[in-house]
């Protein structure tokens, strides 16, 4: 997918139709809510479509400790003089970029209470501490994305920041989509893209397990590149696959000795 200058954008290969779901809502200048789960692709996915759009990209990774104030801003001192500092929102906002709120679901309460109004009609931003409402720039566009296998309860989003989205459900690909995946990603041979994704495949079709998470197209990208980079199969597949799913030694055993079968 090339940008807007013709030059090659991030690699993403569309599972579905959410490249043109995405690109339908920029065009209309509509908030974006990716939902889906570790590893399938959502934040390649906004690096693609913000190359493809031209824009810069402001991203934030959000945890339960991400506050209003590190999407706003904040008042320093610097050499004896106080200045403010725009946060990622601030910045995104006044410059017409891409804001990119990573696993938005984890941040606290007050950060949601901002972005209603920079996820409606209005498109402004509040930033109290220093009394300014902006209003978007032209190009401005918010995204956000969230894993609702991993939320649990009280954390999941309220129907009032939900509805301000469109939302676009991403889930990981096909197996043959896969394959291409891992050969655009990282140049592998097509025999271990082929056997890695068999390897996912199978795990993922292992429910008894009950693994947190299950293997995602990330983390056969990890093992595809130590493969690729000389190391052992094997090792690549414990290393970048198995010993990031659990520490249970019982399933990390189990886990290895199938992928051992696949190589």
């Amino acid at each position: 997918m090339p940008d807007a200058s013709g030059a090659s954008a991030p690699y993403y290969r569309a599972v579905g139709r959410e490249v043109e779901a995405m690109r339908a809502a920029c065009g209309a200048s509509l908030p974006v809510l990716l939902k889906g789960p570790t590893g399938c692709g959502k934040s390649r996915l906004v690096e693609a479509i913000a190359a493809e759009l031209g824009r810069p990209l402001v991203t934030l990774a959000c945890n339960d400790e991400t506050s209003s104030a590190d999407l706003l801003g904040r008042w320093i001192v610097r050499g004896g003089d106080t200045e403010w500092l725009d946060g990622p929102a601030t910045r995104a906002v006044r410059e017409g970029a891409v804001l990119y709120l990573d696993e938005v679901a984890e941040a606290r309460d007050d950060v949601l209470v901002v972005l209603h109004p920079l996820a409606d009609h209005r498109r402004t931003l509040w930033v109290d501490r220093r009394s300014e409402e902006l209003v978007a720039a032209p190009g401005f566009q918010l995204v956000a994305s969230y894993n609702p296998g991993y939320r649990r309860g009280s954390k999941d989003l309220k129907p009032s920041t939900r509805q301000r989205f469109v939302t676009v459900a991403m889930g990981y690909p096909t197996p043959p989509v896969e394959v291409e995946v891992l050969l655009g990603e990282t140049g592998c041979d097509a025999s271990v893209a082929k056997r890695l994704v068999a390897f996912a495949t199978k795990v993922r079709a292992l429910h008894d397990l009950a693994l947190p998470e299950t293997v995602s197209t990330r983390l056969l990208v990890h093992a595809a590149r130590l493969i690729t980079s000389g190391m052992d199969a094997r090792l690549a597949c414990e290393v970048g696959v198995v010993q990031p799913l659990s520490d249970e030694p019982e399933v990390t055993k189990g886990l290895t000795d199938l992928a051992a079968l696949m190589f």
